[in-house]
């Protein structure tokens, strides 16, 4: 029976650099889904296609050979991971991954690689969508401010030009974005643990979640 562990949350909540840690620890597959999104918003872009283009952008999503080494999303053979994490890319990402023809394709291909793989993923709607039946789910959460000044330190060591206010306002957007779309919008799974990491260190939060998957192991 493959393993599966369910990481969701806001922007800025920590979730990929846990979901590493936990990975590493359980020997699991890390697939960073929101990755995948930034992707598709990163290609169509580059191709001129809006969000309203809808055929065009999924004719260009199967195009794409998406796969991840040493956790780097590498597309059609370049790894890009420096590219989608670009706050223009983080500006625009919610438009294409609203998109409900774009989310069907990506659940497919995140569910396919769940069923050949133990995995951890972490993302939106894993706990709700992706991996409604996984063992284990997590909704990871902090505050807005303490996820803005976590990404303005993130991309000031990346020697990037930012401002502490735009990167809050465009978190409390992305954050409206996720919450209030139509198609699988970013909500807490039932049967999720809830952590809020605003006051943790990430030691903290991966032992937590390390705690609860020793005991339901």
């Amino acid at each position: 029976m493959r393993i599966s562990v369910a990481i969701d949350g806001p922007a800025g909540a920590g979730k990929s650099t846990i979901a590493k840690l936990v990975g590493e620890k359980y020997n699991l597959m890390y697939i960073n889904t929101g990755a995948m999104y930034r992707a598709v918003a990163l290609e169509a872009t580059e191709n001129n296609l809006s969000p309203e283009k809808v055929d065009e952008i999924c004719n260009l999503i199967s195009s794409m050979e998406m796969h991840f080494e040493d956790d780097d999303l590498i597309l059609n053979g370049e790894n890009i991971q420096e590219k989608i994490t670009m706050p223009r890319i983080s500006s625009i990402v919610s438009g294409y991954a609203s998109i409900p023809e774009v989310r069907s394709i990506l659940v497919k291909l995140q569910r396919d690689m769940s069923s050949k793989f133990d995995v951890i993923m972490d993302g939106r709607d894993i706990g709700t969508v992706v991996l409604k039946d996984a063992k284990f789910k997590f909704f990871l959460t902090a505050s807005p401010e303490e996820r803005a000044e976590r990404r303005f330190k993130e991309l000031q060591e990346r020697n990037l030009e930012c401002l502490y206010e735009q990167i809050l306002q465009d978190i409390i957007d992305r954050d409206y974005k996720d919450t209030h779309r139509a198609f699988d919008p970013l909500k807490k799974a039932d049967d999720a643990v809830e952590i809020d990491s605003t006051n943790l260190d990430i030691n903290g939060v991966v032992n937590t979640i390390c705690e609860f998957i020793e005991k339901l192991k």
